[in-house]
C-alpha cells in the first residue's frame, strides 16, 4: 500500500517509521523541508539501533529505508495513495486546510485518517466536501513501541472504512480498537479514573503525593503511581485532557477535575520537562524523602473487628497476638479492613476506643506494602505501634513497608481501583467501546496490570457494588454513584468482561 504522511514530527516520523518497516511505501511530507530531512534521518538511526539491538535484521534495513519516500510537496498529486494519515498540530483549522488541500489532489477513493487525540473526528470530516472518507487513527508516542491504535469512525464516515483501517493496524503488528467518536476517545477517556481520583485525595489532604505513588504501585501493582504519571506526560497536558473530556462529557460528575491543578500549570510546574512538579527533578534536585523508620511495639496484641478471618489470619502468621472474642482487651490495637467506609463511622456504631483504632486495607497487596489509616483521635504511640505490627511478614521474610494516610471513606487502593473500574464501566455502559477493546487498551496504552473490567472482575462485580455503594453512601458524592453496567451484572451474576445480550441479538 501507498501511504501518505502530513507531518514530520515526533508522531509522524513515528508512524512513517512503523508502516515502512511494515513493508508500505510510505511519502512522508510537511510544510517545513527540512523537517522532513531531520524526520528521515531521526528514522534511519531508530532503525540502525535496532539493527544492532538485534531487533531487526541487518538485511531489512536497506529495505525499510528504500520504501520511505521524502515528498517536496505535501499537496503533490498522488493517484496511487490509497491512504493519507494526518499528524499536524492539534488546531481544527489547521487540519482543516490540510485535507482541504488534498481533497483536491488526491483521488475520490483514497481514505483520510487524522491522528488528532482531542478534536472530535466528525467536526474536522465536516470541514471537507466528502466528509465520509476521514476516520481517526490515533497513535500514541512512541509509535513502534506503543502497539496500540484507536480507530475512530466520525457520524459520516463510510463503514467500510474501520475494517480498512483495522486491517492495516493489525498487518503492521500492533492491536487496534474501534472506538466512538467521543471526548477522549478510549484510552484517554479510561485513563481519567486514576488521576481525577488520586488529586481528589490528595484535596482532601489522605496522603501526600510520594505516599499516594507508592501505595498505587506496591497495593495495585501499578507501574508508576498517578503523580509520577503525570509529571512523566507533563501537567499541562494531563490538565487539558482532564478539562476537555469533562466539558465534552457535559460535566459528568465521575470525571471530575480538581481545583489543585490550574495554578500548578499557571505556575509552570509542569513535571520533568520544567524540573520540577510533584517532584524535582535535575542534577540540583534533592533525593526523594526516605521513609520513617517504624519504631513501635510489634508485640501489642491486635483486635481485628468485623472478623475478617483472612486479615487475621495474614497477621497471625506473622507473628503477631490476635485476640479473639467480642471485645478488644484493654491494651489491644483495633484494626478495622474498611470496605467503602471510614474508621469513624466504625468507632461510632461499634463502639470502639477511638484512641488505638485504626483501618487497615484487606485488598491483597501486589507488593510488600500495607497501609495504616489513622483519625484524628488516634494516639501518636499507639499508631506507631500499628505501624509496626503490620510490618511483620511471615516465616521471617522481607518486612513489609507501611503506609500511614488520614481516614477516608474505603481506603487509599480502594477508591483508585473503584475510580479505574467504574470510569471503564461507564465507557462500556455507553457503549463507545466494546469490553475486550477497553481492557486491551487500557493494559496496552496505559501499562495497568490488568483491563479495568477484568480488574473489576478479580474483585467480583458484587463486591465492586458493595464497594461503590458504601463509597457514595459514606461521601454523598455523586462520582463514586455506581453504573448501571456494574449494578446489572452484579444482580445478574455476571462478569464485567461480559456484553451480554442487547435487543439487536434478539431481533429477527
Amino acid at each position: 500500500m501507498r501511504i501518505r504522511i502530513v507531518g514530520a514530527g515526533a508522531m509522524g516520523r513515528g508512524i512513517a517509521q512503523w508502516a515502512a518497516v511494515a513493508g508500505h511505501t510510505v511519502e512522508l511530507a510537511d510544510v517545513r523541508q527540512e523537517a522532513v530531512t531531520a524526520a528521515v534521518d531521526f528514522v534511519r538511526s531508530m532503525l540502525e539501533r535496532a539493527v544492532a539491538k538485534g531487533r531487526m535484521p541487518e538485511a531489512g534495513l536497506p529495505a525499510a529505508l528504500e520504501r520511505l519516500v521524502p515528498l517536496e510537496d505535501p499537496w503533490a498529486p498522488g493517484p496511487d495513495v490509497a491512504l493519507v494519515v494526518e499528524a499536524v498540530r492539534e488546531d481544527l483549522e489547521t487540519k482543516a486546510e490540510v485535507f482541504g488541500r488534498l481533497e483536491k489532489v488526491l483521488p475520490a477513493s483514497t481514505v483520510f485518517a487524522t491522528n488528532t487525540s482531542s478534536l472530535s473526528v466528525t467536526r474536522i470530516a465536516a470541514t471537507l466536501e466528502d466528509p465520509t472518507r476521514l476516520a481517526g487513527l490515533h497513535f500514541f508516542n512512541p509509535v513502534p513501541l506503543m502497539r496500540i491504535v484507536e480507530v475512530v469512525p466520525g457520524a459520516a464516515t463510510r463503514p467500510e472504512i474501520t475494517p480498512f483501517l483495522t486491517e492495516l493496524v493489525t498487518g503492521c503488528g500492533h492491536r487496534a480498537v474501534t472506538v466512538s467518536d467521543t471526548p477522549g476517545f478510549l484510552v484517554n477517556h479510561a485513563g481519567r479514573g486514576l488521576v481525577t481520583e488520586a488529586l481528589a485525595l490528595l484535596e482532601e489532604s489522605v496522603a501526600p503525593p510520594a505516599v499516594l505513588d507508592r501505595i498505587a504501585r506496591d497495593v495495585l501493582g501499578l507501574r508508576m503511581g498517578p503523580f509520577e504519571l503525570m509529571d512523566l506526560t507533563g501537567l499541562d497536558v494531563t490538565a487539558a485532557v482532564i478539562d476537555s473530556v469533562w466539558e465534552g462529557f457535559r460535566y459528568e460528575d465521575r470525571l471530575r477535575p480538581s481545583f489543585l491543578t490550574p495554578n500548578r500549570v499557571t505556575a509552570g510546574l509542569h513535571g520533568r520537562k520544567t524540573g520540577r512538579g510533584w517532584y524535582a527533578y535535575g542534577p540540583g534536585a534533592p533525593a526523594p524523602a526516605a521513609e520513617a523508620a517504624v519504631t513501635g511495639d510489634p508485640d501489642r496484641p491486635v483486635f481485628v473487628a468485623g472478623g475478617d478471618p483472612a486479615y487475621a489470619g495474614a497477621l497471625a502468621a506473622a507473628g503477631a497476638t490476635v485476640e479473639d472474642g467480642p471485645r478488644p482487651s484493654a491494651r489491644a490495637l483495633v484494626l478495622v479492613p474498611v470496605w467503602g467506609t471510614t474508621v469513624a463511622s466504625a468507632v461510632a456504631e461499634q463502639g470502639l476506643p477511638a484512641d488505638r483504632t485504626f483501618g487497615v486495607d484487606p485488598l491483597p497487596p501486589a507488593g510488600r506494602r500495607r497501609v495504616l489509616a489513622v483519625t484524628p483521635a488516634a494516639g501518636p504511640d499507639a499508631a506507631r505501634d500499628a505501624r509496626a505490627v503490620l510490618a511483620r511478614a511471615a516465616d521471617g521474610g522481607e518486612p513489609y513497608a507501611v503506609s500511614v494516610v488520614r481516614d477516608t471513606a474505603g481506603s487509599v487502593a480502594q477508591r483508585l481501583l473503584a475510580s479505574v473500574v467504574s470510569v471503564a464501566t461507564s465507557i462500556a455502559e455507553r457503549s463507545l467501546a466494546a469490553p475486550a477493546d477497553i481492557d486491551l487498551a487500557v493494559t496496552t496504552g496505559l501499562g495497568y496490570p490488568v483491563g479495568p473490567l477484568a480488574w473489576g472482575d478479580r474483585i467480583g462485580a458484587g463486591r465492586m457494588l458493595e464497594l461503590q455503594r458504601a463509597l457514595h453512601a459514606t461521601t454523598g458524592d455523586p462520582r463514586h454513584r455506581p453504573t448501571r453496567w456494574l449494578t446489572e451484572r452484579a444482580q445478574l451474576g455476571l462478569p464485567l468482561t461480559w456484553p451480554g445480550t442487547s435487543p439487536e441479538d434478539c431481533a429477527g
